[in-house]
């Protein structure tokens, strides 16, 4: 075996800390990497999984999160949108309450576009709209609430961050660049940075012993302290429409950014400096061109699928491994991964479900499903042993376990 593949397969075993069931509280998960620590599922399967429920939500592009035995997710009902609290195995509605106005987008799509996020005993969600609910997570009553009025074109897509005692939001305007909520009461902590809402969620990560937070706007992308809300970092970062969506990615120094629209993406090397911070572009081309889709970093490789095909990309060096535009017949732009147990699961945005082994040197799928159709561009969810999948205005959950 080459050191090269001795690395990868250590970046596999530390990427997280193995749980049999692991919760699935917030977008992205629990490390903000979209990489699953789950032990108790077979990958790759080897017939394809079973079908264990169904549920029509109505219209929404909000993930799947889950903690215990309750998932939640978004959906429309009646023109409005509606948080849904779901038995994790049975698919049964816990309950649902209409929290928001409606979401109607021809171009874009309908619903909620943001995912609910879970602490302590709350759910949180930032409707497309401008309204932020909090709630409680068994029983779906108000906790509190807010309206912001400085939507997107396409409406607030950014899920909650919940940082320490914070719930973290990007509204823009005059609500901030990004804005820090007691997360018990929803009072202003902190309003940082300025500009226009882009569509990101709030990215936290710690760097040379402070802990910091990116808010990727419509036209820049800033950084602030995490404690203050004090806008040590900005850079401009504009592309068209203001589709700023994709999740930034930190690692050992440097900072991941891309979008897509045919504007490209940016390693940055950030360096301390007084009380600010300072950045110098490593590398910047159009190796990824991420949409809406975040990549997954494994092992010094972003693996995700952007605007045009299914890639892997050298982190520090953008130098492109492979690339792919489609995966067992079928297209692989707009398409969403996660990761478990070393296995990629990755959903086409036409509802193709496929499985491969992580690797820099391919993506050669093992096990291929179709389980869904029409607009698939909600990244799946591995909570408990089962994995959830959605279209615009439907749920499936599908089995993984041993």
């Amino acid at each position: 075996m080459t050191r090269n593949s001795h690395l990868f397969l250590f970046g596999l075993l530390v990427a997280c800390a193995p749980s049999h069931g692991a919760d699935w509280p917030c977008w992205r998960g629990p490390q903000y990497d979209g990489i699953s620590c789950e032990t108790g599922v077979t990958l790759p399967w080897q017939a394809s999984p079973k079908v264990l429920w169904e549920l029509p939500t109505g219209a929404a592009f909000s993930a799947v999160t889950g903690v215990g035995d309750l998932v939640y997710t978004c959906g429309t009902e009646d023109g409005q949108q509606v948080l849904l609290c779901l038995g994790a195995g049975t698919g049964e509605v816990v309950w649902k309450r209409t929290f928001a106005g409606g979401v109607k987008d021809r171009q874009g799509g309908d619903g909620t576009r943001a995912t609910p996020t879970l602490d302590e005993g709350r759910v949180y969600i930032f409707g497309g709209e401008g309204t932020l609910l909090c709630a409680a997570a068994k029983t779906g009553d108000e906790i509190w609430s807010k309206k912001f009025g400085n939507a997107p074109r396409w409406k607030y897509s950014g899920s909650v961050l919940i940082e320490g005692d914070m719930a973290v939001v990007s509204p823009g305007g005059a609500d901030g660049g990004l804005l820090a909520l007691n997360k018990e009461n929803g009072e202003v902590i902190w309003k940082g940075g300025e500009g226009g809402a882009g569509y990101a969620t709030p990215y936290p990560f710690t760097f040379d012993g402070t802990r910091y937070m990116v808010g990727v706007l419509g036209k820049k992308v800033i950084i602030v302290v995490a404690e203050t809300g004090r806008e040590v970092w900005s850079m401009p970062w504009v592309t068209s429409y203001d589709v700023n969506a994709a999740t930034p990615i930190f690692n050992d120094g440097h900072l991941f950014i891309s979008s897509g629209y045919g504007h490209g993406c940016i390693l940055l090397r950030l360096q301390a400096d007084g009380d600010r911070l300072t950045t110098t572009a490593v590398w910047e081309s159009k190796a990824i061109l991420n949409k809406f889709q975040t990549c997954i970093l494994l092992d010094g490789k972003l693996y995700g699928a952007d605007e045009r095909n299914l890639k892997c990309v050298d982190f520090l060096t953008g130098e492109e491994a492979w690339s792919l535009n489609r995966v067992a017949g079928d297209g692989t732009k707009y398409g969403t991964l996660v990761l478990c147990q070393g296995h990629f699961i990755f959903l086409s945005q036409s509802g193709q479900l496929s499985v491969a082994k992580a690797s820099p040197e391919g993506f050669d799928a093992v096990g291929t499903t179709q389980v869904l159709s029409g607009r698939c561009w909600t990244v799946p969810t591995i909570h408990n042993g089962r994995l959830y999948v959605r279209n615009l205005d439907k749920l499936v959950c599908l089995e993984l376990g041993e």
